[in-house]
């Protein structure tokens, strides 16, 4: 399972490299939504290779895509949000205030989520230390922002 941090560490990269070149992409070419197409588009010729390499081209039954919790399917409406905030916000804050945000606020949100076992996440309790570590990354962030 050890392997799965690594996964995790290499996403992390990869998202505080992404909203520079979204960015800069929506910049040159002076088509913010344009851009976010071509991210999106890229995106799923990406996700359509990997099914084609591991071979899960396969499609769910009727009865699985039935179950599933309405609020599971909106999913890509707020990753269209972060993109939105990668084109218009990262390159006027800078890039460790505008990832420090945007992660501060998913670790902070992920406590409560992880508390109240909201979207299909396992109950985890809100301790003192992870609350404190949210404190401690809101902190974090102010200190960069600011300085």
């Amino acid at each position: 399972m050890w392997y799965l941090y690594g996964i995790a560490l290499l996403a992390g990269v990869a998202n505080a490299i992404e909203p520079g070149q979204n960015a800069t992409l929506a910049k040159v070419t002076g088509q913010p939504m344009l851009a976010g197409l071509f991210c999106f588009g890229l995106a799923m010729l990406c996700l359509i290779g990997a099914m084609v390499v591991t071979g899960r081209l396969d499609r769910p039954s009727a009865e699985k895509v039935a179950s599933v919790s309405w609020w599971a399917w909106p999913g890509g409406i707020l990753g269209a949000a972060v993109v939105l905030a990668q084109l218009y916000v990262a390159q006027s804050v800078g890039a460790a205030p505008f990832l420090g945000c945007v992660i501060t606020a998913g670790v902070v949100g992920s406590i409560a989520l992880d508390h109240y076992g909201l979207v299909g996440f396992d109950r985890r309790r809100a301790s003192p230390w992870r609350i404190a570590g949210g404190v401690l990354m809101v902190g974090g962030v102010a200190l960069v922002a600011v300085f």
